[in-house]
């Protein structure tokens, strides 16, 4: 039972599959035995997030705001969390992510186009 490995890998089949229960609990077993361990980290905070628990959701963001004040240049972090704050209605913080992963991303990266429409789109909001 203390085999991070092991939980992430479970964590990720979970997701996979679309089995948000399992994922959830594999990827809390890893972040408990290693919190420090950012794909746990990150992976929880993914599953909290997809959940529908309002609660799970929150706890998912506030690891997330965790995850991006350690380290601000991680794309897959910094992704996550605008779209987590996006789906919380929190605009401002959705586009401050998604103009940080701009800075961070070369010229001609094809996920430029998609996070440009989506600053647009909260910034209509």
């Amino acid at each position: 039972a203390g085999n991070v490995e092991g939980w992430l890998m479970l964590g990720r089949t979970g997701m996979v599959l679309g089995n948000a229960g399992t994922a959830t609990g594999a990827y809390a077993n890893a972040y408990r035995l290693d919190p420090k361990n950012r794909d746990a980290a990150l992976g929880y905070a993914e599953a909290l997030t997809r959940s529908s628990d309002p609660e799970d959701n929150r706890r998912g963001g506030e690891l997330l705001r965790q995850l991006v004040r350690s380290d601000h240049t991680d794309i897959r972090v910094l992704s996550l969390y605008a779209f987590n704050a996006f789906e919380q209605q929190r605009f401002g913080e959705a586009v401050a992510a998604w103009e940080m992963m701009l800075k961070l991303l070369p010229a001609g990266d094809a996920r430029r186009a998609v996070i440009e429409r989506s600053i647009r789109l909260a910034q209509e909001k």
